[in-house]
């Protein structure tokens, strides 16, 4: 890990996430500020820090919904900028998020919401699809719910059927953006205890942001603690949560936990 701009940044084999000084301004604010990290397959990376800190924005580029103005970021080796659309897309296909904001088709049942993607992007068939969804929705404790519109189920199911659409299209990286954050606070933990068991029992590279530290030291293999659009530490999510160096960081967590 790298966070000095004067630093080298080797890359390695195993890498399949790497950030190479990566800047990225909104106006006059820098919201990343040659950024350098790096995450291999399978490991589950929590972001933590304030608000408007770049957490979001690095996993909205990964996206491709974000570009930076200055550096590099590579997926399994592939740049994603500058790239053409027809990498772009194979790239996206291996990349699920889950947002804040459930963002489901209310005309449409859960089962469809969870299937309608893998059909049209993955090309799998209905059946295969449909076979594929409700066991997506069993993971997730919706099984009996699958011809359900999402208008009649509460914040946390809708959350916890974005979670099933993401894994749907079987990604290699899933990306979760303050999950709970639009959630009453008795259907948080419903939302985390599922995501607890996709971190347990799938090898998925997981980068997630969120304000949840019991939920970051429960599924992290790293910890970033972010500020002004830098790293300013990381490591192990004992020793970041619980002993950090920085006393930024200290403060952060004082106020959150």
């Amino acid at each position: 890990m790298s966070t000095d701009p004067s630093q080298t940044f080797p890359a390695t084999a195993d890498e399949l996430i790497r950030f190479d000084k990566v800047t990225k301004r909104f106006g006059s604010n820098t919201v990343l500020d040659n950024l350098c990290f790096s995450v291999r397959p399978g490991k589950h990376v929590t972001l933590i820090g304030p608000s408007g800190s770049g957490k979001t924005t690095i996993l909205r580029m990964l996206m491709t919904l974000v570009q930076p103005d200055e550096g590099t970021i590579t997926v399994h080796g592939d740049r994603l900028f500058p790239a053409d659309r027809k990498q772009v897309r194979a790239i996206r296909r291996d990349i699920g998020m889950v947002f804040q904001q459930f963002n489901l088709f209310p005309n449409m049942s859960v089962l469809r919401n969870v299937t309608e993607a893998p059909v049209r992007v993955l090309g799998l068939s209905r059946d295969e699809a449909r076979e594929r969804g409700r066991e997506l929705l069993d993971l997730v404790g919706l099984g009996d719910r699958c011809e359900t519109r999402p208008a009649q189920l509460s914040g946390g199911q809708q959350q916890r059927v974005a979670i099933a659409r993401a894994l749907a299209m079987r990604p290699r990286i899933l990306l979760l953006d303050e999950v709970t954050s639009a959630l009453d606070p008795e259907l948080v933990a419903g939302v985390l205890d599922v995501l607890r068991d996709v971190a347990r029992t799938t090898d998925i590279t997981m980068l997630c942001v969120t304000h949840e530290m019991n939920f970051a030291r429960d599924i992290s293999d790293e910890v970033l603690m972010f500020d002004s659009g830098t790293v300013i530490e990381s490591g192990p999510p004992e020793r970041i949560l619980s002993a950090p160096e920085q006393e930024r960081t200290r403060e952060f967590l004082g106020a959150v936990l």
